[in-house]
């Protein structure tokens, strides 16, 4: 990776200790920095255009900071069922009820990641189909009760438990789903 970090100092613009990780296997050496950003949206929007205006919205909140030497990265990512956003839930009853919706059926998660230096920018998105099993009412809550997925889109995390035990098959990339589409950030890194 030494092609992008002889060039630049990789900033990651994300508290998400998944995305941290991920990151840190195809760029050993970056910093992380972190903006408040509202993840607001136009209602227009669907699915891969959400995510790539929110990767592009949370860039937006560094500029004019970025030293010359500075590659920018962030990300969002969201899941798409019923064309609808599940988010990331308040609170318990929350979580049910979007794993209840997910249970049994396919839906879709989008990650959109921005690359951006001041003298350039890419925006792009990954999209990865996943294919639940239908879950028991007692799987569910277990699940909630004992991993709190309350800092993941749609409640849950595919690396924990529900991941193991619920999802029947994934059509796309694994690490899409983790919250950082890795193969394609690298191919887009190398392009950079």
């Amino acid at each position: 990776m030494d092609f992008i970090t002889d060039r630049y100092k990789v900033v990651l613009a994300s508290k998400s200790p998944r995305r941290q990780a991920l990151l840190k296997e195809i760029v050993p050496d970056f910093s992380v920095q972190l903006r408040d950003t509202a993840e607001t949206y136009p209602p227009t929007l669907k699915g891969a255009q959400i995510v790539e205006h929110l990767a592009n919205l949370k860039a937006s909140t560094f500029d004019g900071e970025l030293a010359d030497n500075q590659l920018l990265i962030t990300a969002d990512t969201i899941v798409w069922i019923d064309d609808m956003v599940l988010g990331k839930p308040k609170d318990r009853s929350g979580a049910i009820a979007m794993l209840r919706q997910l249970s049994g059926r396919k839906h879709t998660v989008f990650t959109g990641v921005c690359l951006k230096t001041n003298q350039k920018k890419s925006v792009f998105s990954v999209a990865t189909d996943v294919f639940f099993r239908p879950l028991g009412d007692d799987e569910i809550a277990y699940y909630v009760d004992n991993y709190q997925p309350f800092d993941k889109a749609g409640s849950y995390g595919i690396q924990e438990w529900i991941g193991y035990v619920g999802v029947e098959r994934i059509e796309g990339s694994y690490f899409n789903v983790m919250g950082l589409p890795v193969q394609r950030l690298y191919q887009e890194l190398k392009k950079f």
